[in-house]
């Protein structure tokens, strides 16, 4: 079966400390005033005395149908077989259609490059068998990656256990990442 790459964030353990987005623009060297990943806050859930505050990281949802490709004149946005999309330098010619395209809006104009810029899945890292800079500093172990058609992958298995949601499915843009909202006590070992 092919590689699927994909994340599931754990909500209940996003405490919003920012590590994520620190790691990626340091990984990445993302221009000040801008970023990759982020962190919302989603406002007070529960009731007293169990109320708790809930944030919801995210980042390029590495799409199945993504749009960004599908509005870019050179082929510089594209997915790889195994669903990461990114943006090519060269070709890239700073029309800024797949930052329009993008309904979750995890594109931005680089100022410095005046090219398309987003999450990358920390290619360079995976290709030195490292996770994505978000994913391995989270102190709270919100943030997994891995292949989501490997049944061993800490991801499925997560989504195996766990009701998961997906954010604007109705564009049918078939986002891989996950969000699991119930509380994980035990993340499971994976590969």
């Amino acid at each position: 079966m092919a590689v699927r790459m994909g994340f599931v964030i754990i909500t209940s353990r996003c405490i919003d400390c920012d590590a994520c987005m620190v790691a990626c623009r340091a990984e990445n060297e993302v221009p000040l005033g801008f970023t990759r990943n982020w962190v919302t806050n989603k406002g007070i859930a529960g009731l007293f005395p169990n109320v708790k505050q809930m944030f919801e990281p995210g980042n390029c949802m590495h799409c199945d149908s993504p749009p960004c490709v599908a509005v870019c004149p050179t082929g510089a946005s594209h997915k790889r077989e195994d669903g990461i999309v990114l943006v090519d330098d060269v070709k890239c010619i700073g029309c800024k259609y797949c930052i329009e395209a993008c309904p979750y809006d995890a594109r931005f104009p680089n100022p410095d490059t005046g090219k398309a810029d987003k999450c990358t899945f920390c290619i360079q890292r995976l290709e030195q068998g490292l996770q994505p800079a978000c994913v391995q500093t989270c102190i709270g172990k919100a943030r997994h990656s891995g292949d989501l058609n490997n049944p061993a992958s800490v991801v499925s298995q997560l989504l195996d256990i766990y009701p998961a949601r997906q954010l604007l499915t109705q564009a049918g843009t078939g986002p891989n990442i996950y969000y699991i909202d119930v509380p994980v006590p035990e993340i499971p070992a994976g590969k």
